[in-house]
């Protein structure tokens, strides 16, 4: 009967030790799932603080880049820029008020809105410019080479042209004096390859 009752104790102890010990063991488990599901937080939101910092960082970019001007007005009034090389440049609004710039170089620059009040310009090459809105009042465009230049709506009151190559050259709007206009309808001809514009009908020619 003692051994019955020690083998019966000895089993309930070896019972009890193991179920103990499959507690013990699943709290581990159970604090190990719990720190990994931490950690995994964690770096979740780290990760998603970086690509936050990244996106704001996209959408500043963006916008400063959406904002930022075109091209930055420069003044060269009155400057001696005798064979100056502006071809191909950005000089949107700009100013060569009274400017020496005889010989000087703006082929297929974007002059919209330049001022080149009084300057001279004898014999500059103003091939395929964009003159859109440009002042040209009192400028000396003698012997100037306008090949396929667009002067839409230019102001061009007392400008002189003797001499001027003014071959698709589109003068639509443009502000001239009646004789000014007479010279070159003489030398007109050609079409603007921008606008598809005749150049003699946009000086009015009979």
């Amino acid at each position: 009967m003692n051994s019955r009752l020690s083998d019966a104790c000895g089993g309930w102890f070896l019972s009890a030790a193991e179920g103990l010990r499959l507690r013990i063991t699943g709290s581990k488990r159970n604090s190990s799932r719990t720190e990994l599901e931490r950690k995994c937080k964690k770096d979740h939101k780290i990760l998603v603080n970086i690509l936050s910092l990244f996106l704001w960082g996209i959408v500043g970019i963006t916008a400063m880049v959406g904002f930022a001007p075109t091209a930055l007005a420069l003044e060269y009034n009155k400057e001696i820029l005798v064979d100056a090389d502006f071809s191909g440049r950005d000089l949107t609004d700009s100013s060569f008020t009274k400017a020496n710039l005889r010989q000087s170089n703006f082929s297929h620059a974007n002059l919209n809105g330049v001022s080149f009040f009084a300057a001279n310009l004898e014999s500059v090459n103003l091939e395929g410019a964009d003159l859109r809105n440009a002042t040209l009042d009192s400028a000396r465009l003698v012997r100037a080479n306008l090949t396929n230049a667009l002067l839409e709506g230019a102001f061009a009151a007392n400008a002189r042209f003797d001499g001027a190559i003014i071959d698709g050259a589109d003068f639509t709007d443009t502000l001239l004096r009646s004789d000014e206009q007479k010279k070159l309808c003489k030398l007109a001809k050609g079409t603007n390859p921008i606008t598809g514009r005749d150049t003699r009908d946009t000086l009015f020619c009979p």
